[in-house]
């Protein structure tokens, strides 16, 4: 039964009728996105369930409301750019990490779900090698650092602050925030402690716009030369 219906979108007048519609039925444009409240977790699994991973749509879930997000094309470049770039830092100073994209993350407990544009595991890389599709955060550590290229709702960071990822990155328009997990908030920062010996908050957006202008293999290609 829940599997079939269930989205509800409930009128904005009082006077109008409730309206149930198939979650697969719903149809986003790139760059939109949609907002259910009073989603409890037992719908958000199914809602996961009836979506599959093959899709190109995004999900966030915290405090029983549901976002889901249909990223522009444009949206999907600068976060790939910017996940090669972090690879070539952790290479070049010979560290361990995992790439865990578009994962889905949830944590039963509290409650919240996500999926991040792209993201890192980076000191817990070796407790998450094993690990494939969702990933339960009851059972394994949230990535270390997380990266989204968009402006990112309330939702998402509320999300983001639950699981405890210690360190995203949000681009947009050409710039870099950094926001640092403080206790159970996040705190804006200008440097970054995953790369605490250099310039993250200049350098990403300078290289993106290189990738952007000249090509993203050439860029990295520099990059490599300039840390042998």
């Amino acid at each position: 039964m829940l599997v079939t219906k269930l989205l509800i979108l409930k009128a904005m007048a009082l006077a109008m009728p409730t309206v149930t519609i198939p979650i697969q039925q719903i149809q986003l444009t790139p760059g939109s996105a949609i907002n259910i409240a009073g989603v409890d977790w037992e719908q958000f699994e199914a809602i996961l369930e009836v979506l599959g991973e093959q899709r190109n749509t995004r999900i966030v879930y915290s405090k029983e409301i549901l976002e889901i997000m249909s990223p522009l094309p444009a949206h999907e470049r600068p976060h790939r750019i910017i996940g090669y770039l972090v690879t070539t830092l952790l290479n070049a100073q010979g560290r361990e990490w995992e790439d865990f994209g578009s994962t889905t993350f949830k944590h039963p407990e509290k409650r919240v779900g996500l999926e991040p544009d792209t993201c890192f595991y980076i000191q817990n890389a070796p407790q998450v090698r094993g690990c494939m599709e969702t990933v339960n955060l009851a059972v394994y550590p949230p990535p270390d650092l997380a990266i989204e290229a968009d402006v990112t709702s309330q939702t998402t960071l509320e999300a983001y602050e639950k699981i405890g990822v210690p360190e995203v990155w949000i681009y947009h328009d050409g710039t870099l925030s950094i926001y640092v997990l403080r206790g159970e908030v996040y705190v804006p920062s200008t440097s970054s402690p995953t790369f605490p010996n250099l310039p993250i908050q200049e350098l990403i957006p300078d290289l993106v716009k290189q990738a952007l202008e000249q090509g993203t293999s050439q860029v990295l290609r520099v990059l490599r030369q300039q840390f042998a």
